[in-house]
């Protein structure tokens, strides 16, 4: 008996331990979060210093807790595009803020309308008289897209400037799945609907050629114009003409090519540009050398709470893969997207919706449910206006065609008007290893598609006419939105993506301009004048868990983010692979039909994403629309 006492006074107290354990745990996490938030007094006097150690998007992606902590690779942090814009802003007006410090050493990218975005708002800083500095170990196009703008431009001594401009190879895989024994059954509709090539081909189509370089040169030049304008003395022709040649020349030495072509200002490590900025805008607090008086985007932020007089507009940002049911910040979930658009008509105050797109779509269930809750806007007599951000194609154009005017940038990519369906079948890959298949059939369409015994020519014909049947509902769609007739709008679609200049012309949108400008168009159309509204951002909340690791995350690895060129063309190499897999992954099936642009993320500088895999149960389940 005294035994028995023993072990359960033993029990007890390991019980006991693991409550008191987890209830430290539980305090100690909540007390990092609500320490983790932004003290608006600490702000001064000093540079605001935006260090970009990561992507720059327009709605950043939720942190997955279990994927976080199962992941070999720490989270790649995102930064919300309109939050260092407006940081930025600030910037002009504060009077403690003295000068601002672009922290470029680690950037791995952003799109290039985003990017444009805070050029301006970089510009508008030194029209105000506040220098801005630059410094990176090696600028890509992305870098150097942000750093021209700035007053002074640092390079490592070690680093330099390449600038390669959009393009290069895609992968296909005809050949392999020849090898393996695997057909991949293709439904389409469309001249230039290249997404399903690499499955069906060993090469791109001359279709293809035509229309993507056609949108990769008029992005490519509208990079230049803009970093001509920011830079004119940079002598960037002359590099971009051949490279090679110039570096040769230079034996190697990509920093000193860069300042004796303008292209940087100053050589200098990060100890030396510390010291540098410390000069203009005073010394740091710690004892770190090359330290400086600075304040960081959030505190900023905090200190200058936006304002809220007058009537709000809501702003919906509708970012990532449009997808079913519901989803937190980063992806476009049907179900949350649609929920936050009725939620806001609830709103009796709301005088306008402006909705911020920047997806290469996906569902097209989803897609319609957020098309519908639109619509539903439009009958309450509430005007919709779109702003389309880097990306707003296929599935993202869907749910832009409703709102009363669209406005692009220059280098959105949009269109993608089209539907296509793949789905593999393996027969003769089980065939080599001595499986065959056999059964009863009662009709023609049991047990089909087979994707082990074969896809029957009978469910080919079917997949075929639904995927044509889903090109006319698309087409309609977009005719009846942009008073078009259906012959003039297949003109345009027939799967080709186009830039928004390109895209005004032909009448997919109404106005070049960004998310400001849409603002101003839904002000107008409400009847409200300069001073009588404010935006009011609507957007979904992320979870407990997300919000709590989110605050935990340490800083990312140095490991993480190369920093020299060699680093970075290593890190291309890895997301290169990342697209290979997610080409692969999406074979395994998404579930749902979809209406999405699968080559348009890498024109656009989106970081390539996993699509969720689940089995199929009907025949929209094998639909890959684009």
């Amino acid at each position: 008996m005294a035994f028995l006492k023993g072990v359960w006074r033993f029990l007890v107290a390991i019980k006991d331990g693991l409550a008191l354990l987890f209830l430290l745990v539980f305090f100690g996490f909540l007390y990092a979060l609500l320490s983790a938030g932004p003290n608006p007094g600490a702000v001064r006097d000093g540079a605001l210093l935006i260090e970009l150690d990561g992507f720059v998007s327009e709605q950043p992606a939720a942190i997955d807790p279990v994927a976080a902590l199962l992941s070999q690779r720490a989270p790649i942090r995102e930064y919300r595009q309109r939050d260092i814009s407006r940081a930025l802003d600030l910037a002009v007006k504060d009077d403690r803020i003295k000068a601002v410090v672009l922290d470029l050493d680690r950037f791995m990218g952003g799109g290039q309308s985003s990017l444009s975005a805070l050029g301006e708002r970089i510009g508008a800083v030194r029209k105000a008289g506040k220098a801005v500095y630059a410094f990176a170990t090696a600028y890509s196009d992305d870098g150097y897209q942000l750093a021209a703008h700035a007053s002074e431009i640092w390079v490592d001594p070690l680093g330099g400037v390449l600038p390669t401009g959009p393009g290069g190879s895609r992968t296909y895989y005809k050949g392999l799945f020849d090898q393996l024994g695997i057909k991949a059954h293709i439904y389409r509709v469309g001249t230039f609907k290249s997404a399903v090539e690499p499955y069906m081909r060993a090469d791109q189509s001359p279709e293809a050629e035509q229309a993507m370089k056609a949108l990769y040169d008029e992005v490519w030049e509208q990079w230049r114009s803009e970093v001509a304008k920011a830079r004119p003395k940079a002598k960037l022709d002359a590099l971009l003409a051949d490279a090679p040649a110039m570096i040769e020349a230079a034996r190697g030495d990509l920093a000193q090519l860069a300042l004796s072509n303008g292209l940087v200002d100053r050589l200098g490590d990060r100890v030396a540009f510390g010291k540098h900025v410390a000069a203009k805008v005073g010394e740091g607090r710690d004892e770190k050398i090359g330290s400086f008086a600075e304040t960081r985007p959030a505190i900023l932020l905090a200190a200058h709470a936006p304002s809220r007089d007058g009537s709000p507009i809501g702003v919906i940002t509708v970012a990532g893969e449009i997808i079913d049911g519901e989803g937190g910040p980063g992806v476009a979930a049907g179900d949350s997207v649609s929920e936050l658009i009725y939620g806001a008509l609830k709103n009796e105050e709301l005088k306008a919706l402006v909705l911020r797109v920047d997806s290469p779509g996906g569902s097209v269930t989803a897609s319609e449910k957020i098309r519908l809750a639109i619509a539903e806007a439009k009958k309450r007599k509430i005007p919709v206006v779109v702003s389309m951000a880097n990306l707003a194609a296929s599935g993202g154009y869907w749910i832009s065609m409703p709102a009363d005017a669209i406005f692009a940038e220059p280098s959105t990519i949009t269109g993608s008007i089209g539907i296509f369906g793949v789905l593999p079948s393996g027969k003769e890959a089980l065939a080599k290893w001595g499986i065959t298949t056999d059964g009863v059939r009662t009709t023609p369409l049991s047990g089909e598609p087979d994707v082990l015994g074969g896809i029957s020519p009978e469910f080919d014909r079917l997949a075929q006419a639904t995927v044509e049947k889903g090109y006319r509902d698309f087409l309609t769609r977009v005719a009846a939105s942009r008073k078009k007739t259906v012959e003039q709008v297949d003109a345009i679609g027939q799967g080709r993506v186009w830039a928004g200049g390109t895209a005004r012309q032909l009448g997919l949108v109404d106005r070049l301009g960004g998310l400001d400008d849409a603002l101003v168009e839904a002000a107008r159309l409400a009847r409200l004048e300069k001073d009588e509204w404010h935006p009011l951002f609507i957007e979904p909340q992320p979870d407990f868990a997300s919000t709590l690791l989110g605050g935990l995350m340490p800083e990312p690895a140095q490991a993480q983010f190369p920093t020299d060129l060699f680093g970075r063309a290593a890190l291309e190499q890895q997301l290169a692979f990342d697209r290979i897999a997610a080409d692969l992954r999406m074979l395994s099936g998404v579930k749902g039909a979809q209406v999405r642009c699968l080559e348009c993320g890498v024109v656009a500088g989106v970081p390539p994403t996993a699509s969720t895999s689940s089995p199929w149960n009907n025949l929209f389940d094998l639909l890959r629309s684009s």
